[in-house]
């Protein structure tokens, strides 16, 4: 399974940044899809999550500022961050999931916001 995503940067504190990122070569029906980021020396969390119910997760320090959006049939799942601050800078990894419970990340890309 391939994810590949692109639209990272750097950009100023209150600016927009939009990732995208297209999964493919699954075997399986991807049945959710979503961005995980990883500040320097901390762990790897969840940022937002969309399933191919409807379901959407964000976590509690995007929310009023980032907005997911999928498509289920292109496989393909979009951030739309809005009024970013320093505390985003981070790698963002596309993540996928298929119907059996199979994890996939892409490789990153790196989000950086100055002040």
């Amino acid at each position: 399974v391939q994810l590949q995503a692109s639209g990272g940067g750097m950009v100023q504190s209150g600016r927009s940044l939009l990732l995208s990122c297209t999964v493919s070569g699954s075997t399986y029906r991807i049945d959710d899809m979503g961005w995980h980021r990883q500040a320097p020396g901390k762990r790897r969390d969840v940022v937002s999550s969309i399933s191919r119910g409807g379901n959407i997760n964000y976590t509690d320090s995007v929310k009023g500022r980032f907005t997911i959006s999928g498509d289920f049939s292109k496989n393909t799942v979009h951030l739309q961050m809005d009024n970013l601050k320093p505390e985003d800078t981070a790698v963002y990894y596309c993540w996928a999931r298929t119907m059996l419970y199979d994890n996939f990340w892409g490789r990153g890309t790196q989000v950086t916001v100055s002040s």
